[in-house]
């Protein structure tokens, strides 16, 4: 692909060009936001998805800072990984190329547009993008300002593509052999669907059902004001905490003051027997455990020790992102290796899940599953490598015959 061959600073300065394009066009942007806000509102749009939908002026620039974080962002591609002789002058390296063509389709996200487009291009990928309907203002704005930017770039504008229908969506997923990854983001309906009716291979997350498990050697005021900028600080998050785990000999203390504080924050608590009987309001049902709320709710549990936390995690959660307030060393320990999920945290929020906060610039989404690339996706996840071997008339019979003897001599990066 022509794009792949670019030079580092051919796609680094096309990513730039595309920041300035969608600054000059932010007043179009929010305007055709506006625009999908209100026509969502008629359409009686979920909150969570309102939320996931709205791009102002401030979001707007945050995301246009990002874009301009992946321009200044290390070149992922020819990074040799590997550089072995086997024999004189038979030297084999492994080195990062891109993907190809990625297919990525999004629900109420037009900031994934932005995000996913300059990733895709710093990584030498082209890319067929598809919004939701909810989203089709916003989105063809942005897309019109990306392509005036790689107009004034090396890189040819047809490298991104813009789908409006849920036909060409359909479509796309059958393109096996064309596209080579596809990226859901968005329900988790959505999400399974498009994993149950493609033969590419997709790259998401079907659940976020965060936890934070607040341990007996915990600081309680810590804890607290951790939990509530799990929940609260931007809840239809696919990192958001849905289910808070207190352990038992804190739970008293711990729940006086989080009772409160959850109320004056509009969160609606759901609680298990004992933190009802605690003060949490609204009984949990057993569906609430398996939940992903995305908004202002929140299940509580009180559990006896940390191994019925970690019974509780391994059991409801969706390996995203799971945190432990404690300031015992031992307990701490034994959670960040206990826990099978993309992110562990420690005395923190869960709301860092972000390749952003992480560094990356932006990230095209979050994966939970084990094999790599895992959690927060940026430029390392769009890439692949491949084999190069130089030798000079060698063939394999000399060494089968003994001829000739492999040395493998580890040479340097």
């Amino acid at each position: 692909m022509a794009l792949g061959r670019l030079s580092d600073q051919q796609r680094s300065q096309a990513v730039q060009a595309m920041a300035a394009a969608l600054e000059a066009a932010a007043g179009r942007i929010v305007a055709a936001n506006q625009a999908d806000l209100e026509a969502a509102a008629a359409d009686g749009l979920p909150p969570a998805l309102v939320a996931r939908l709205k791009l102002d002026a401030a979001k707007l620039a945050g995301a246009i800072d990002g874009v301009r974080q992946v321009a200044q962002l290390p070149d992922p591609l020819g990074v040799r990984q590997l550089h072995r002789e086997l024999d004189a002058d038979l030297v084999l390296e492994r080195v990062s190329v891109p993907l190809g063509v990625l297919g990525v389709i999004f629900e109420a996200r037009p900031d994934a547009v932005m995000q996913i487009a300059s990733l895709a291009i710093r990584s030498g990928n082209g890319a067929l993008l598809k919004g939701g309907s909810e989203a089709s203002g916003s989105c063809a704005a942005i897309h019109a300002a990306l392509r005036r930017g790689l107009e004034a770039s090396a890189v040819d504008p047809a490298a991104l593509e813009l789908l409006t229908s849920r036909q060409e969506s359909l479509a796309l997923l059958r393109l096996d052999g064309l596209v080579d990854l596809i990226i859901p983001r968005g329900s988790n309906a959505l999400v399974r669907f498009i994993q149950d009716n493609t033969r590419i291979p997709v790259l998401g997350h079907a659940d976020g059902i965060c936890h934070l498990y607040v341990d007996r050697a915990a600081d309680c005021a810590q804890a607290l004001h951790l939990a509530l900028d799990s929940k609260t600080q931007y809840p239809a998050a696919c990192n958001a905490i849905e289910t808070l785990l207190v352990h038992a000999e804190v739970a008293p203390a711990f729940l006086a003051a989080a009772v409160p504080a959850f109320a004056a924050a509009g969160v609606e608590l759901r609680g298990d027997a004992a933190a009802c009987a605690l003060g949490v309001p609204t009984a949990a049902m057993p569906a609430d455990w398996d939940t992903e709320y995305s908004d202002l709710i929140l299940s509580v549990r009180v559990v006896e020790s940390l191994e019925q936390a970690l019974e509780h995690i391994a059991r409801h959660g969706s390996r995203h992102t799971e945190a432990i307030c404690t300031t015992d060393a031992a307990a701490a320990d034994r959670f960040l290796a206990g826990v099978d999920s993309a992110g562990v945290y420690l005395n923190c929020s869960t709301r860092f899940a972000d390749g952003f906060r992480y560094g990356f610039g932006a990230e095209v989404g979050i994966s939970t599953q084990t094999l790599p690339p895992r959690g927060p996706v940026g430029l390392e996840g769009l890439v692949t490598y491949r084999y190069r071997l130089r030798g000079e008339g060698h063939v394999a019979a000399d060494y089968a015959s003994g001829q000739r003897r492999f040395t493998h001599r580890s040479l340097p990066l």
